[in-house]
């Protein structure tokens, strides 16, 4: 499946439209209206200036997590919004560089074990690892399964890194990610 791009001018419409603040330097998930089970739906956008970097990604858990809830409240599924100095670089899991939350962020619990995320009535808000990493550290991974139980995942390990380097390019500390529904 082939993600849809953005233009600057599309994402700073959608984002004047949510009242969401649009910076030179910025992150942005989008989230597919396909919800394709346990796919690289998603897209992740790296904004610098007038230039958009757009790669496939997953803003859902994988299949695994979603049967074998790590939390007893369910999966987390970061819910939509505009998270300001949410992340930093930092290792993931203590292993490789990635950009890992820093302040609260809001989730909702999926807990009915079936294998499709979805938003439930329970949100809850706090810090819970919600990271931005990459799948595989070798090959373009197809399947989230356990790369995700709730972090926002890049597929190609060389998009990843264009990713990094795009935020240590920036110099900055505090990196804003947002979160759209596909539009």
């Amino acid at each position: 499946m082939k993600a849809k791009n953005y233009s600057r001018i599309a994402l700073m419409t959608e984002f004047y439209k949510l009242g969401y603040e649009w910076s030179n330097f910025h992150l942005i998930g989008v989230r597919s209206n396909a919800n394709i089970q346990n796919k690289f739906d998603d897209l992740f956008i790296v904004v610098n200036g007038d230039n958009i970097y757009c790669y496939s990604s997953t803003t859902n858990p994988g299949t695994f997590w979603l049967k074998n809830l790590m939390n007893p409240k369910g999966a987390a599924l970061l819910k939509t919004g505009q998270y300001k100095d949410s992340f930093k670089l930092g290792l993931h899991r203590g292993k490789y560089q990635a950009l890992i939350q820093a302040k609260p962020v809001a989730v909702y619990r999926d807990a009915n074990r079936d294998d499709i995320a979805q938003e439930t009535k329970f949100i809850e808000s706090g810090l819970f690892g919600i990271n931005i990493h990459r799948a595989s550290s070798s090959t373009i991974s197809q399947l989230i399964d356990k790369w995700s139980a709730g972090c926002q995942v890049i597929n190609n390990p060389k998009d990843f890194d264009a990713v990094i380097n795009e935020c240590k390019l920036s110099k900055l500390k505090l990196f804003t990610y947002t979160l759209l529904n596909e539009f």
